[in-house]
């Protein structure tokens, strides 16, 4: 009789890299990139005290493949030649993020339609379509031409390269949450009639072409992961069923590891929250029994286990020593995600895995400017949209206070945050060397 999985127990991915425990901090965006978007000694500090913290992996924030569309100003990019100063900085990064036995996989991206104005005025996309969002946050996206596809997939080819050769332990291609990847899959957003648009084998064209340069870049024995989404949860979106699909080609491409969430800028449900677009009667509904379970995607992943064997990690909404345990010993899911809990407790994982803290806490629920609510088709919600980039602003700050080599505040108001993040991206955009 096979010994019963827990978060204490060793996995050992189809490349030959074990990670000493079922515990990964999820991506999360940081904001800690210079003028030229090199990695700092923010870095350092903040994913040494990360590694330190207990995790079997972690996961870095977006590294952009190019650095004209990133998801924020302050993303590191990794974009063309690499200059001795800054592959020195990558190096620390690295070395910081794995001690203590700690793996540190570089998540690679590229933010497509949603590089915010900031950064870029006219980003780029599989289609010109624009985000249905109010304000003018995102510019309207220019269709990439088939010459800058190719140009794409080399790019994360590169970055992967750099990633292993400066110390890194692995890389995730980042395939969700509405950047270009996730636009490609879209139907919705991608209104293209050449080979990659139109039928799901050439929307999912770009992530397996990717997934491909990258394998061939960085070798046999270095871990692949992917991020995808369950679901769009956009109606006319990349639907589940084809998530399922996907997730099979994947598994085909002998992927060391599939992590599932959900949504877009759009549709925000990575993070728990409902539609925060002009027009939320487009969204499509989560069902009753995967709103009240302890993880938001666990149910999603179910259906997708049943399809692939490579590993499988959740992100998002696990709380509990009982509830990560559970899914773990069901053999729905390898890899237990936690993300905004390691925002304030660092060392959250160090703590769940010795027993000392049989939960952590659900932050996010407190963190409200009145109920955020104004009727079901308000179409300029205000205080839900306070709330949503108030909640973003919250836990971002605590990454940047510890990037600075100071501890979380858990007193700061969600209107502060809210203020304080925004006054953060503008002045590091007006940094920006372009």
């Amino acid at each position: 009789m096979s010994e019963k999985v827990t978060i204490s127990s060793p996995l050992t991915l189809p490349c030959g890299a074990t990670l000493k425990n079922r515990l990964a901090k999820a991506a999360m965006t940081e904001g800690l990139g210079d003028a030229q978007n090199r990695a700092t000694e923010r870095h350092v500090r903040l994913y040494r005290r990360w590694a330190e913290g207990g995790a079997g992996m972690l996961l870095t924030g977006n590294v952009q493949v190019d650095r004209r569309y990133m998801e924020r100003p302050g993303n590191v990019a990794i974009d063309g030649p690499q200059s001795a100063e800054a592959i020195a900085a990558l190096r620390a990064y690295a070395q910081a993020g794995t001690v203590n036995n700690t793996h540190l996989w570089m998540q690679i991206s590229h933010a497509g339609r949603q590089t915010p104005a900031l950064v870029n005025k006219e980003p780029v996309g599989p289609s010109d379509k624009a985000l249905d969002m109010p304000g003018a946050q995102f510019g309207k996206p220019r269709a990439l031409t088939g010459t800058e596809i190719e140009d794409v997939i080399r790019r994360f080819a590169h970055t992967a390269t750099i990633a292993r050769e400066t110390g890194f332990s692995g890389v995730q291609v980042h395939g969700a949450h509405g950047y270009l990847i996730s636009e490609f899959l879209s139907p919705d957003v991608n209104n293209r009639t050449d080979e990659w648009g139109g039928s799901l084998e050439n929307r999912a064209r770009l992530l397996l072409e990717i997934i491909r340069a990258v394998r061939k870049a960085v070798g046999a024995d270095f871990p692949v992961s992917v991020k995808l989404n369950s679901a769009d949860f956009q109606r006319g979106g990349f639907s589940h069923e084809d998530s399922i699909k996907v997730a099979s080609w994947l598994n085909d491409e002998g992927l060391d590891l599939l992590e599932i969430s959900g949504g877009t800028y759009e549709q925000p449900r990575l993070v728990g929250l409902d539609d925060m677009t002009l027009h939320p009667e487009k969204a499509e509904t989560r069902k009753e029994s995967t709103i009240a379970r302890e993880a938001y995607f666990l149910e999603y992943a179910k259906d997708i286990r049943a399809a692939v064997t490579m590993p499988l990690m959740v992100t998002g909404g696990f709380r509990t020593v009982a509830g990560m345990n559970a899914a773990l010993a069901s053999a729905t899911m390898d890899v237990v995600g936690i993300g905004r809990p390691l925002c304030v407790d660092p060392s959250a994982a160090a703590r769940l895995l010795s027993g000392a803290v049989r939960d952590i806490p659900a932050l996010e629920k407190t963190l409200r400017i009145g109920p955020g609510i104004l009727g079901p088709h308000s179409y300029f919600n205000i205080v839900k949209a306070l709330n949503g980039w108030g909640q973003q602003g919250w836990f971002c700050l605590q990454i940047l206070r510890m990037g600075d080599g100071k501890d979380p505040d858990k007193n700061l108001g969600v209107f502060k945050a809210f203020r304080d993040y925004a006054k953060n991206e503008a002045k590091t955009a007006e940094a920006l060397v372009r």
